[in-house]
């Protein structure tokens, strides 16, 4: 049994920065790549972020580019989501995903095969 558990969500203000944990069990991640998604009420789930666990390639939404930063700690078993300057447009639940794959990321929510529960993101303006 795969678990990813998110931590890190919260209420803050427009401009200010948040930091997501997922952290993984149940297996080695060495052949995943760990995404970030997000849904908002009324939306479709939608990507956000990926990352090999060997940190090879990487992957952003658009509308996060040069705002939030993936990464992971081997060590910890534990990918993070560095979102700087956030804005009401990304006010959501996100949720930390994994999918087999020998390389590359994927960005469609239908690719990944294991999720955790999410952790709540609310930006006010």
């Amino acid at each position: 049994q795969v678990q990813l558990v998110e931590s890190g969500g919260g209420l803050v203000q427009a401009g200010d920065s948040l930091r997501l944990s997922c952290a993984a069990s149940g297996r080695t991640f060495s052949n995943y790549a760990m995404g970030w998604f997000r849904q908002a009420p009324g939306k479709e789930r939608e990507f956000v972020a990926a990352i090999r666990w060997s940190g090879g390639s990487t992957g952003y939404a658009d509308s996060v580019k040069g705002r939030f930063t993936i990464s992971r700690d081997n060590a910890k078993n534990t990918v993070y989501l560095q979102m700087n300057s956030l804005k009401p447009e990304d006010t959501a639940v996100y949720y930390c995903a994994a999918q087999y794959r020998i390389y590359g990321i994927g960005v469609s929510p239908i690719e990944y095969d294991y999720w955790g529960q999410g952790t709540q993101v609310t930006v006010s303006s």
